[in-house]
């Protein structure tokens, strides 16, 4: 079956940046959306972030501005670079497509 393997995530200082970066394993044959949701400690989780297989990005209007998602359909991998991250985006982060789910990563924004 197809497996979703994260890495990227870590400590950063405010304003910082991450790149976050989820592969596939396997090949995914369907034209699914990318998405990545993260959940911090207390919260819901959330999508912060979508591609569709056409490269169209969308972002929820906590990290619009500051992060850009993208894919290589190619590689079956979807990134998450984020800038100028804040204490509040600290949070496990997940990659997202069709049925499967990576395994979180955690990001955490702190000085």
């Amino acid at each position: 079956q197809v497996q979703l393997v994260e890495s990227g995530g870590g400590l950063v200082q405010p304003g910082g940046s991450l790149r976050l970066s989820c592969a596939a394993s396997g090949t995914i044959f369907r034209f699914n959306d990318w998405d990545w949701y993260r959940q911090a400690p207390g919260k819901e989780r959330e999508l912060v972030a979508r591609v569709t297989f056409g490269g169209i990005a969308s972002y929820a209007d906590s990290v619009k501005g500051r992060f850009t998602i993208s894919r290589d359909n190619a590689k079956n991998t979807v990134y998450l670079q984020m800038n100028s991250l804040k204490p509040e985006d600290t949070a496990v982060y997940y990659c997202h497509r069709g049925t499967y789910w990576g395994q979180g990563t955690q990001v955490t924004v702190s000085s």
